[in-house]
């Protein structure tokens, strides 16, 4: 059994189909984080999110984040799961899902993982929204 799952999506991202992924028999806890496009930003209404990726690239470090997760905090296993070109208000943009035998360690792992994805994942990200189109800064 696999105890990371890494995907790029480039149509959509299912977080249900994803957490049927995790078959544990020894873990107690999954905790979970769906990152969505907000439909309103700074008082902006978005129309949506584009996503560029390394597209070589994201995957690895993506099961990079997940590997140091799992040997960091004891978790028995990490899906990740990233969107990349245009995504909707409303849709979700990032998938994590951690399996632990307890609580505490599942979400410092789930919190940890999406803290890094945001410092390490190449991928860059333009908001079109009723004002214009901008990129916003940073990686994540």
């Amino acid at each position: 059994m696999e105890d990371v799952i890494i995907t790029v999506e480039s149509d959509k991202l299912e977080p249900d189909k994803l957490r049927k992924m995790i078959d544990r028999e020894e873990c107690g806890s999954i905790v979970s984080f769906i990152g969505l496009t907000r439909g309103i930003d700074n008082s902006l209404k978005i129309k949506e999110l584009v996503f560029d990726s390394w597209e070589e690239k994201l995957p690895q470090v993506l099961e990079e984040i997940a590997n140091k997760s799992i040997a960091k905090f004891g978790v028995k296993k990490v899906i990740i799961s990233h969107r990349v070109g245009n995504v909707k208000p409303k849709e979700p943009i990032v998938c994590i899902h951690v399996a632990s035998i307890h609580r505490a360690e599942g979400f410092a792992a789930c919190s940890w993982v999406i803290d890094e994805l945001k410092k390490q994942a190449p991928l860059w990200k333009k908001e079109i929204s009723e004002d214009g189109i901008i990129w916003k800064k940073g990686l994540g």
